[in-house]
């Protein structure tokens, strides 16, 4: 049987870690210049298995327009290649035996708009994820209140602390939202 403040604590865990991993998602979408974890969320089939670009090779930024991803296994070489291609990134990349370069090109009107689109995608996920933990501590909530554990009173409280954690959550998504399309649009 648990009580309103793990209710609330492990609530508010789950909805900072959704922000945390909206942030990480953000940082995949590329502004203009090259930056290491722009592929930070490839896989490579290796060996059987999608393996993250970060286990087969070493990424660098050689200059502020080019990413170099240097692989460890030179039979990987094509699949990592393959994979940065696949991404939703819009990269070209330019093998030369294990070393791998990606120029960054500057990005269009066009690319903005699409980048901008994906970025609120993001977001609307992690707002369907934060709605989705607000759900869980409400069943929650209720479930005590039928063990009979907390009064109606008390029930009606706990799901206004909820909900506020939930419009602040919400409230985050939307401000994390906003300055990377400003971050994006700017030329």
């Amino acid at each position: 049987m648990s009580d309103f403040n793990t209710i609330k604590n492990d609530t508010q865990t789950r909805m900072d870690k959704t922000l945390e991993a909206l942030k990480t998602d953000f940082g995949s979408l590329r502004a203009g210049r090259a930056h290491v974890s722009l592929l930070d969320g490839i896989m490579v089939e290796a060996y059987g298995s999608p393996t993250p670009l970060a286990q087969v090779g070493t990424v660098s930024v050689p200059d502020a327009r080019t990413l170099s991803v240097s692989v460890w296994d030179r039979g990987l070489a094509k699949a990592v290649e393959k994979a940065i291609m696949e991404s939703d990134l819009g990269l070209n990349p330019a093998s030369d035996g294990q070393l791998i370069r990606i120029p960054i090109p500057p990005l269009s009107e066009e690319r903005r708009k699409e980048l901008t689109k994906i970025a609120g995608k993001y977001s609307e996920n992690s707002k369907v994820a934060v709605r989705n933990i607000r759900r869980d501590a409400m069943d929650e909530i209720k479930k005590l209140k039928k063990d009979n554990a907390i009064s109606e009173d008390d029930e009606k409280r706990f799901e206004n602390e909820i909900q506020k954690l939930t419009d602040e959550a919400i409230r985050k998504i939307d401000s994390l939202l906003a300055s990377k399309e400003k971050d994006i649009l700017q030329v």
